[in-house]
């Protein structure tokens, strides 16, 4: 132990590291999110004629206001901002801080490490209370990348949002993070297993999201913003009439969620869960003949989680449709503006075309998340005990593969069918054979994200999360700034995502989608060939 450091404070710091990576990580998506509305507002509707139309045409749409919560002052680039990103980035803060809550307490139980750490000068109950410390460095961490960007944004004269509402709006975009932060802490000491602890929470926001979207649905219900706590980030109304009370429930319901989560980590045994759990279970052997059914079996939970994601997002563009494509055909400077991002014409096809980056982004997320679980694998020291077994490394990592790329496929698909559902009923007009070519569009960049990320497991592992993040952040950020501001075509050449076609603005490039995935796969093939002749490394 460093001179200077109290022992005591292990976990809070190991927790702390680890979910400050995380927190650093979303934080540049929240705030990339931020920007790219923010200054695609001010780019795309130039003149307040052209705002005014879009706020009658989506102040009124009851089923826009279901989805994403009632837009307020949408007129102005800030009230659209704080808009578009709460309805978005509340769910996504949510979802971060449940997975990262269950992951860094049962998780880390579940893996025996937690029983290391007790052993040391601490108790259960103090463990838990440093663990929940740890977590708050990563929610802090996620609110001042948050914070940073969307101060610089806001200084912008076309933006005009100043520091203190700038830090506000910030704060309630990471709000409901840390609500869910405390909600995964109480799932993890109810719960046996992650699993079991990541389903309980799933289903606290799923209610949640429920009571919000039935109270946005209607003024009949809008008392049940109330009792959901994504109605009271809802209700904090940053930006446009900015209420700071409402911090009062949500501060009180997160101290009450980690007062009892360290209470009854304290009354319960290390492995143990307050909730009763079955002692036996029939034994599931199935998918376990061979390293390609292991691979399934162990990528299904995240894989379904994801599809669900992007059914969802895709969905809700699909319903946002017909509304954002006539806004944008009364605008002839958002029409200017969409062009720039390579999208012809106007109407629903030209917003679907610019907005499917968005799910093109979430599919690639998906790949770079199986890159970094395979090189977790190999880290954590399960590949060693599969490979002592008559098991060859080839077929390790080509089960990887293809279970990633098939997951992508199936994400595209999904994508291109619910994108399709929520047009068809607003009576968009988009076909769905055009909607599905769509889908399957957005699935090339993230073959070539799996390509980068397996060569760089194969030629230097322990740069696989850095490579294959950095490589997805960089892409996004160049293809959806790029196009507003005129980057050099050398710059937007570097991005995975600007080699792919706006579809369904226009028709997919089938020609340079296959190159993309070929590239991919050459990739993929030269980092197994290099795998094959190293040691395997640990963390």
């Amino acid at each position: 132990m460093p001179a200077g450091r109290w022992p005591g404070s292990v976990i809070a710091r190991l927790t702390a590291r680890k979910a400050a990576r995380s927190g650093v990580l979303w934080g540049y998506v929240f705030g990339v999110f931020v920007a790219s509305t923010a200054l695609g507002y001010a780019a795309t509707y130039k003149t307040q004629t052209e705002r005014d139309h879009l706020a009658t045409t989506f102040g009124t749409n009851a089923a826009i206001d279901a989805l994403i919560g009632p837009a307020r002052q949408i007129q102005t680039v800030a009230g659209f901002t704080a808009w578009r990103s709460l309805g978005v980035l509340s769910i996504v803060g949510a979802v971060w801080g449940l997975l990262a809550a269950t992951r860094l307490l049962r998780g880390e139980e579940d893996a025996g490490r937690w029983e290391a750490l007790l052993a040391g000068q601490t108790t259960p109950r103090r463990g838990a209370a440093q663990a929940l410390i740890g977590l708050g460095v990563g929610a802090a961490t996620l609110w001042m990348l948050t914070a940073v960007v969307t101060i610089a944004v806001g200084r912008s004269s076309k933006v005009d949002i100043d520091v203190g509402a700038a830090m506000f709006f910030a704060l309630v975009l990471v709000a409901s993070a840390v609500m869910f932060l405390a909600v995964g802490a109480l799932a993890s000491q109810l719960a046996a297993t992650r699993r079991q602890a990541a389903a309980y929470g799933g289903a606290a926001l799923g209610l949640s999201y429920a009571l919000r979207l039935v109270s946005d649905s209607s003024t009949r219900f809008g008392w049940l913003r109330w009792v959901s706590p994504l109605g009271w980030v809802e209700q904090l109304r940053p930006v446009t009439a900015s209420r700071p009370l409402v911090l009062l429930p949500i501060a009180g319901f997160t101290a009450v969620l980690v007062v009892s989560a360290i209470s009854l980590a304290g009354r319960r045994d290390l492995g143990a869960s307050v909730l009763p759990d079955r002692n036996t279970a029939e034994a599931r052997t199935r998918l376990l003949s061979g390293p390609l059914g292991l691979a399934i079996r162990l990528a299904r939970p995240t894989v379904a989680g994801w599809a669900v994601a992007i059914g969802v997002f895709a969905l809700l563009l699909g319903f946002i449709a017909k509304a954002a494509g006539e806004a944008i055909s009364s605008s002839s400077s958002a029409e200017h503006a969409i062009s720039h991002l390579g999208a012809a014409g106007s109407g629903p096809g030209a917003f679907l075309g610019v907005t499917f980056l968005m799910v093109a982004l979430l599919v690639a997320l998906m790949a770079a998340a199986q890159v970094a679980a395979a090189r977790t694998e190999e880290a954590g020291g399960e590949l060693d005990n599969l490979l002592v077994r008559p098991v060859r490394r080839w077929s390790w990592l080509v089960g990887r593969l293809v279970v990633a790329t098939v997951a992508c496929v199936i994400s595209g698909l999904i994508a291109g069918v619910c994108s399709w559902v929520g047009e068809a009923s607003q009576h968009s007009g988009v076909r769905f054979t055009t909607l599905l070519g769509a889908g399957f569009n957005i699935v090339p960049p993230a073959v070539l994200l799996l390509g980068v990320g397996l060569l760089t497991l194969g030629i230097w592992p322990r740069a696989v999360s850095i490579t294959v993040y950095g490589v997805l952040a960089w892409s996004f950020l160049v293809d959806l700034i790029g196009g507003i501001i005129g980057l050099n075509h050398w710059v937007l050449d570097s991005s995975i995502f600007h080699q792919m076609a706006v579809a369904p603005a226009v028709a997919p490039n089938w020609t340079t989608n296959g190159i993309l995935v070929a590239v991919g796969l050459a990739m993929a093939t030269i980092g197994g060939i290099a795998f094959m002749h190293r040691d395997l490394q640990g963390a």
